[in-house]
């Protein structure tokens, strides 16, 4: 049986993406999905390995990637001029991509880089780009003071949890004069999955489970929890469909200025939260912003306290700053609602 190019693209890149995901059972699941024969499927894979797309490992198929990595050092006079990094050891390795993979990619690479060279007090900056068919990725590692430890000492925070935490808002630079802050934000977004290791803490805008288990599967991130400096972990996929100007649009104001945030309460709090002092934390800086998105995605529940500083306190003493909860369960709801009620009672 002959199928047409799209049909073709389409096997192959189902098959890819549950070889990349570790499903030994994507032969069948291939061959149901598509309604071909088990002897389509292996000619199919067989083609693969041919053009060195997958290979065999032990008893299992992995995508093959190509790895390239690069050291910079401020002695040398290295570290300056991101777009000429970019240039030299990125450009070539994302070429082939589409034109908005490459924008989104210029755009993480020098922002990532730019921080490197500004803020960390790096005396080295090693880089590592790692490309398969499916995704691309990209590591900066620096030995330099750590990001959570810069932020925390600049701003006097109490713990590097609270640097973690208001990274997640945006706006926090340790350079106003120079900086607005947004980089990360916006680079967070832009990408598939991004993480910035240091000091034992990961800030990453994605699921942690996501996080940890991309970080631990990096042969350079195995010892993360006791490296020095910070860690930049960066993917996308080759065949993403994402606009950096669309990242941009969902956030920024016709200015270009950062006015709306999302804040993942799951990622800032290890236990769901309860108290006041940890509504009070949470709203550090809000008043900075127009609208906030406060995404409860994996909280099964608020403490009376939490939600009343946050939706009753907050809110009369800031009513231009517009809170949007979402993907809130019953529980989280309900007490939301009670404290709302209870505001209109007075």
């Amino acid at each position: 049986m002959s199928f047409n190019e799209n049909k073709r693209e389409k096997i192959q890149r189902y098959m890819l993406e549950k070889i990349d995901m570790g499903d030994k059972e994507f032969t069948r699941k291939t061959a149901d999905t598509f309604d071909v024969s088990m002897t389509t499927v292996y000619r199919y894979i067989k083609s693969l390995e041919e053009k060195h797309i997958i290979c065999k490992a032990g008893n299992r198929y992995i995508l093959e990637s190509v790895v390239q990595t690069a050291k910079l050092r401020r002695a040398k006079n290295e570290l300056r001029d991101e777009d000429v990094i970019y240039a030299r050891y990125i450009r070539k390795q994302v070429s082939d991509l589409a034109d908005n993979v490459q924008r989104i990619w210029y755009y993480a690479f020098t922002e990532m880089m730019n921080n490197a060279i500004d803020h960390s007090e790096a005396g080295t900056v090693w880089i590592m780009i790692k490309k398969n068919y499916l995704n691309t990725t990209i590591m900066l590692m620096d030995n330099g003071v750590g990001i959570f430890r810069k932020i925390t000492e600049y701003y006097q925070y109490d713990s590097l949890d609270d640097a973690v935490r208001e990274l997640f808002k945006g706006k926090l630079t340790t350079d106003t004069e120079n900086h607005s802050g947004e980089g990360i934000f916006f680079t967070s977004r832009a990408l598939d999955l991004f993480a910035a290791v240091s000091d034992g803490k990961i800030f990453s805008h994605n699921k942690y489970s996501e996080v940890f288990a991309s970080v631990k599967d990096e042969a350079l991130l195995k010892p993360w929890e006791n490296r020095a400096g910070t860690t930049i972990y960066m993917q996308l996929s080759n065949f993403s469909n994402r606009k950096i100007s669309e990242v941009f649009d969902m956030y920024a104001d016709a200015d270009g200025g950062l006015t709306k945030t999302c804040v993942p309460i799951k990622n800032m709090f290890e236990m769901d939260p309860v108290s006041r002092s940890q509504a009070k934390r949470l709203c550090n800086r809000f008043e900075d912003f127009c609208e906030i998105e406060l995404d409860f995605n994996g909280v099964q529940e608020i403490g009376q306290g939490f939600a009343h500083e946050i939706f009753v306190v907050f809110q009369n003493r800031h009513q231009n700053v517009k809170l949007i909860p979402v993907n809130m369960t019953k529980e989280v709801e309900k007490m939301i609602k009670h404290v709302l009620a209870s505001n209109l009672r007075r």
